[in-house]
């Protein structure tokens, strides 16, 4: 190979995959071994990190993915889909406009929840009483907003994805699967804030600490979860043949404020 075509290659060096003519691998795993032996859940997970993961991580993640699927056509992501959907594009495009709205505020939470929850756990790794470095850190979180990642909901009294998730963790906690340092995290900021509870996203922040991923991924994940929500919605708002759906019905206007 030439100097010229070496620099080429090596300016997209991967461990990543692998292809070429014949040949197709992911982390070095050649796509016919996986092929009916791997979950899409275990592919995430090797594409992710390099392996695969044993059958309670893959356990915990997959239960993670499915619980961030959808939350209705009110949700700003689907909703944008379903728009999108009726305007004369492709289903690709109305999933990107509805991944697309998922920011800091719709679809963020989960990251920086485990941000929050990575605070907790070094603090008293330091030496502080979990108890009191919950305290402090959610002090300091709530001095520069109201809103504390993964805990309440603006629709639920209590997220009904809350308590499964949870008692996966624990149950992988008593078996020695994860070490439970996110997971005490979480209950300690449940235990600050009483009577409000964690979220969707308090929840599955803790999974993702528990298996290892950054922070960046827990809403990377949840994004890849959501994409499956928002291509089932955008697919049956094809099917209804409506054109150019707006938020509203055409029969109510917007409120004129002069």
């Amino acid at each position: 190979m030439s100097t010229d075509v070496q620099e080429v290659a090596d300016w997209w060096a991967t461990s990543v995959s692998r292809i070429e003519p014949g040949v197709i691998e992911f982390r070095g795993r050649p796509i016919q071994d996986l092929l009916g032996a791997t979950t899409l859940t275990d592919a995430i997970w090797l594409m992710l990190r390099g392996d695969l993961p044993d059958a309670r991580q893959a356990e915990l993640l997959d239960a993670a993915l499915v619980a961030s699927v959808d939350h209705g056509p009110h949700a700003p992501s689907i909703a944008v889909a379903r728009i999108s959907a009726t305007c004369g594009i492709g289903l690709n495009n109305a999933i990107a406009n509805g991944v697309n709205v998922m920011g800091d505020v719709h679809g963020g939470a989960g990251q920086q929840c485990l941000e929050l929850y990575t605070e907790i756990r070094d603090l008293a790794a330091q030496g502080t009483d979990l108890a009191e470095a919950a305290a402090q850190t959610v002090a300091r979180w709530q001095a520069r907003s109201k809103y504390l990642p993964g805990f309440g909901h603006r629709f639920h009294p209590r997220d009904p994805r809350r308590d499964p998730l949870v008692g996966l963790v624990q149950r992988a906690v008593d078996d020695g699967v994860v070490a439970g340092d996110f997971l005490a995290a979480g209950l300690a900021v449940e235990a600050v804030i009483d009577p409000v509870p964690m979220n969707i996203d308090g929840s599955t922040a803790i999974i993702y600490g528990e298996l290892g991923f950054p922070p960046p991924l827990a809403r990377g994940l949840f994004v890849l979860g959501r994409s499956v929500g928002i291509l089932a919605h955008a697919w049956e708002e094809t099917q209804g043949g409506r054109r150019i759906k707006g938020p509203i019905p055409p029969g109510i206007t917007p409120t004129y404020r002069p």
